[in-house]
């Protein structure tokens, strides 16, 4: 399934990104919170040999890139908006914030990988909706997390208070 194509700027090559799978689960809408124990499956496209999953399980957690696919263009934002549209947080751009309504649409989470059976990953943690397509799945290896303390602003720690309830 093709989500997308660049068509380049200058001396940048044409690309496409197309889905490698898609996420089953009982979350058929999108919701803000309580994503911590929904169980998902990701299943592989046809097109992908089960092969290109081999030694995933020697990995606890995926790093899940996936597509916003249900929101529609007139609710992209480009800005600065209020998380959640929540004015008790302060106004912020796009890029400060996780939402879904995001420029290209695309999602990122890192989840635990319960088990591989052939094509289809069971993990935990996904916060994406039953159909959702995609793009790439990535270990999550120590050599590639941030080093030294994270930090982020009080109104980011309040909204994200159930997130993963």
């Amino acid at each position: 399934m093709l989500l997308f194509s660049y068509k380049g700027v200058g001396n940048v090559n044409k690309y496409t990104i197309s889905s490698i799978g898609v996420v089953q689960n009982e979350r058929k809408t999108p919701e803000d919170d309580y994503w911590g124990n929904v169980i998902s499956e990701i299943k592989l496209l046809n097109e992908w040999d089960t092969s290109s999953l081999d030694g995933i399980e020697s990995f606890s957690h995926l790093e899940i890139l996936f597509l916003f696919h249900l929101v529609s263009s007139d609710k992209i934002q480009y800005s600065a908006r209020y998380p959640r549209n929540n004015h008790e947080y302060p106004k912020v751009g796009i890029f400060a914030q996780r939402g879904k309504n995001r420029p290209n649409k695309i999602g990122l989470t890192v989840v635990e990988l319960i088990k591989r059976e052939g094509n289809t990953l069971i993990v935990r943690g996904l916060d994406a909706i039953d159909g959702t397509p995609v793009i790439d799945i990535k270990p999550v290896m120590n050599e590639f997390l941030p080093k030294g303390e994270i930090k982020q602003p009080q109104w980011a720690t309040s909204l994200m208070a159930n997130y993963w309830e």
